[in-house]
């Protein structure tokens, strides 16, 4: 019966919102409006944020970039650049190669993804990464 079920670590909501203050802190050090997703690694919306002056239609793009690398398992940039346009329909839009994915680890452990977009594609890694970095640091104390 212990095959059965499985004990994987899970994104809690303290986490969810110090991975999404840590994202909105380098979009202001940086200068630049975001929106910023979490999921978990099942890509259910677990926490967004259109920050003020933040592009309208950058929310869908922030959302499909934080379900795809956690489907994925990989930041977005990394993603196959010839990703066919069949593909990202047949997801219902929700896959992307966009840059601004990042997959939220622990060990080897996907537990989510974050997905930020409305800056050019390295200012929206840099504060996918930020998230993510506090992620790491919070699971290591």
């Amino acid at each position: 019966m212990s095959d059965w079920i499985r004990h994987t670590p899970r994104l809690t909501h303290h986490a969810v919102l110090a991975v999404l203050h840590a994202a909105i802190g380098k979009s202001e050090q940086l200068g630049v409006a975001q929106n910023i997703a979490i999921v978990d690694e099942g890509g259910n919306l677990l926490a967004f944020i259109r920050m003020d002056g933040a592009k309208l239609l950058s929310r869908e793009t922030a959302i499909s970039k934080a379900i795809s690398a956690a489907s994925h398992r990989q930041p977005t940039a990394q993603l196959d650049p010839d990703l066919e346009l069949k593909l990202a329909i047949a997801a219902g839009g929700r896959l992307t190669n966009l840059e601004g994915g990042q997959p939220l680890m622990i060990g080897d452990v996907c537990v989510g993804g974050i997905g930020v977009g409305s800056g050019t594609g390295q200012q929206d890694i840099e504060v996918a990464k930020a998230g993510e970095a506090v992620l790491v640091e919070g699971v290591k104390t």
